[in-house]
């Protein structure tokens, strides 16, 4: 997986490609974790995503809770419809702000 960061103020893009599993979610969780500083405003672009596990799951959902403390916004855009599914399926497009 591959993530393009894109920094303007206090707004963070991160465009993710690839595909988000056990394996890349500690890259995701890192950035989540340690490039946050100043940023109430997240958007992660999921265009060239093609597919998202339960642990890429977990770290989208942390990334949304450290904005929720912040009383910072996420959303998430560009969302394939196979991952879409996946966030009906479980419950997740009832948490985060899908465009």
């Amino acid at each position: 997986m591959e993530i393009t960061k894109n920094k303007e103020g206090a707004k963070l893009t991160l465009a993710l490609s690839g595909r988000l599993d056990t394996l890349t979610a500690p890259q995701m969780e890192e950035v989540v974790k340690g490039d946050m500083e100043g940023v109430t405003e997240l958007s992660i672009d999921l265009k060239d995503l093609t597919y998202v596990s339960s642990a890429g799951l977990r770290v989208l959902l942390m990334a949304q809770k450290t904005m929720n403390s912040r009383k910072g916004t996420m959303e998430i855009c560009n969302v394939c419809e196979d991952i879409k599914e996946v966030f009906s399926i479980t419950g997740f497009a009832d948490i985060f702000t899908i465009k």
